[in-house]
């Protein structure tokens, strides 16, 4: 039986399936589905766990012979198998379906896999297992979705977050769920009414340095070269990776060229706006910068970034600090800025 995630609570709390199968490839929500199951199996009685790690010459008899012998410590088991390829070849195979056709009431096994493709859903072991038990499928929280993912999380710890800060967040963890439950745990500390705003998001992401990444961008993004300026010079003092900003960096000038382009091809600049979800704040900064400069300035501007990186990597001459703080003032729209070249 396929179940969507959201789902497995229900059903764990009706009834206990001989077989769980979650796959997927996004940690955070495959543990905690595992979890989940862990625990209301405790719950029921099911104290010892066995896990298995299927890799290289695994030896698939002794899941049968683990299934088949009594527990010397509990009456349940949980026999715990994680196979990353979703591949058990053809012994694993037969083994799987062995133990399906010879279920104990006592046990329960649950397969933990990378996404499974298309294909190997329609092999005959997953089949059998797959109608023996529960197939928990996990998919990628969407970037579009992550913000209102991000607000239901907050929700779960007794928090509630305006749109622009659970945007700000989703923009910072860039889909790193764990990354964002972290946050969320510790906003939760310093957020003592229970309300996240923009401005603490804005601070909690300053947290680690007295100048912030994102802010420096947001300088550059606004026309303020003296601020920009003033925040490289304080990030490079404070030991910053140059590559550090140079990701996030990149990211915005992706985004603002694919904004940029469509600007031209006739949108409306909030349009634009809303369909990327820029928050309120930002707007005006970020209109500002799409009125400065075209789609393949934006294009130029990445291939800039390109050139840095590869003097970061010792591949290209000059100070990367130094190209760099031309760059962004060169984004910032200031007349200091020059096109600078950089030797290969």
């Amino acid at each position: 039986m396929k179940l969507p995630p959201d789902k497995l609570a229900g059903q764990l709390s009706r009834s206990v399936s001989p077989v769980y199968i979650i796959s997927g490839d996004e940690p955070l929500l495959i543990q905690e589905a595992c979890d989940s199951i862990r625990s209301s199996l405790r719950n029921r009685g099911f104290t010892e766990r066995q896990v298995y790690h299927i890799e290289g010459s695994f030896d698939w008899e002794q899941i049968l012979f683990s299934a088949n012998s009594m527990s010397l410590f509990a009456d349940k088991k949980l026999l715990e198998l994680r196979m990353p390829n979703g591949k058990p070849g053809a012994k694993g195979s037969k083994v799987l379906m062995s133990y399906v056709e010879n279920l104990v009431e006592e046990n329960v096994l649950l397969l933990i896999t990378d996404r499974l493709d298309a294909g190997t859903q329609r092999a005959k072991w997953f089949k059998v297992l797959e109608s023996a038990g529960v197939f928990i499928q996990v998919w990628p929280i969407e970037i579009d979705q992550l913000p209102g993912w991000i607000q239901q999380r907050m929700a779960r710890v007794g928090l509630s977050a305006e749109r622009d800060a659970a945007q700000l967040l989703a923009d910072k963890v860039e889909g790193n769920l764990l990354a964002a439950v972290q946050e969320i745990e510790l906003l939760g500390v310093v957020c003592t009414d229970g309300r996240v705003t923009l401005e603490q998001v804005v601070e909690g992401v300053s947290d680690s340095a007295r100048y912030s990444v994102f802010s420096l961008i947001d300088a550059a993004l606004s026309g303020n070269s003296g601020r920009t300026v003033t925040m490289v010079q304080g990030l490079r003092s404070e030991g910053t990776e140059v590559l550090q900003i140079l990701g996030l960096l990149a990211r915005e000038l992706r985004i603002l060229g694919s904004m940029a382009g469509k600007v031209t091809a006739g949108q409306t600049m909030n349009r634009v706006m809303t369909a990327q979800h820029i928050w309120q704040k930002r707007k005006n900064a970020v209109e500002a910068v799409l009125i400065r400069h075209t789609a393949g300035a934006f294009e130029a501007m990445l291939g800039r970034v390109s050139l840095i990186d590869q003097m970061v990597k010792g591949l290209g001459m000059g100070d990367p600090w130094d190209e760099l703080s031309a760059l962004l003032l060169k984004l910032a729209g200031s007349q200091l800025a020059t096109d600078r070249v950089i030797v290969g």
